[in-house]
């Protein structure tokens, strides 16, 4: 192993195994993301909201990057208040922002017990659906171009066109899927990375313990490896 690649390693080891759960070891975006946060990317551990939503962070940043398309995040929180309250109840979230001046908008979603990312491609309007357990999520598709027409009569006062837009939710031959019952936050954050660079998605469940480590350090560290 290369000495760089030993330095990280014994950095992760040390966030997850030393200190106190309370003890903070990142801070950005409005947030704050403490040990016991971290923890939740050990082997089968489950991501919580804050890791979820560090990691959108960081690959909005890495967006206004030259080369890189535009990228919009919404929190983890945005689909579950839409879903119950409509347009009306989340205006406010996009206050002094104009969300059609992005290339792609990511929705990481939470499911109850399951993550699942939407991805909103204002170049080539399509709204697509990823799951890492294979299920359809049409009606969320639906739900969420709903939100793009009032956003946009409200915002822009321009109407969208609904019949440009192409709706899909990934098939499993077309995507990765998780061969256990806890990979699936891990599976959005990378969909969501290789999406946000314009790359296929090539990964694997093998992948996934090595993704854990590597999002430990660039979570600490603030930047994307």
């Amino acid at each position: 192993l290369n000495p760089l690649f030993q330095a990280m390693e014994s950095e992760v080891s040390a966030a997850f195994d030393s200190g106190e759960p309370e003890d903070i070891l990142s801070r950005a975006f409005k947030l704050t993301v403490t040990r016991e946060d971290i923890c939740t990317l050990l082997p089968r551990g489950w991501l919580n909201d804050r890791i979820m939503n560090f990691y959108m962070g960081l690959l909005v940043e890495r967006s206004k990057k030259q080369g890189y398309p535009a990228v919009y995040a919404f929190n983890t929180f945005f689909y579950s208040k839409l879903s119950s309250t409509s347009h009306k109840g989340v205006k406010k979230w996009t206050k002094g922002v104009d969300i059609f001046e992005h290339d792609l908008i990511l929705v990481p979603i939470h499911l109850r017990t399951h993550w699942t990312l939407l991805v909103v491609d204002l170049r080539e309007k399509t709204i697509k659906y990823f799951d890492s357990l294979g299920q359809k999520g049409d009606h969320i598709c639906k739900t969420i171009l709903k939100y793009l027409e009032e956003e946009s009569r409200e915002r822009r006062n321009i109407e969208l066109t609904v019949s440009e837009w192409t709706l899909h939710s990934m098939g499993t031959q077309e995507i990765p899927q998780q061969n256990n019952g806890n990979d699936c936050g891990v599976f959005v954050c990378k969909f969501a990375d290789f999406i946000s660079r314009d790359k296929p998605i090539i990964f694997s469940p093998e992948h996934m313990p090595y993704f854990r480590r590597k999002m430990v350090w660039e979570i600490i560290h603030q930047q994307l490896l």
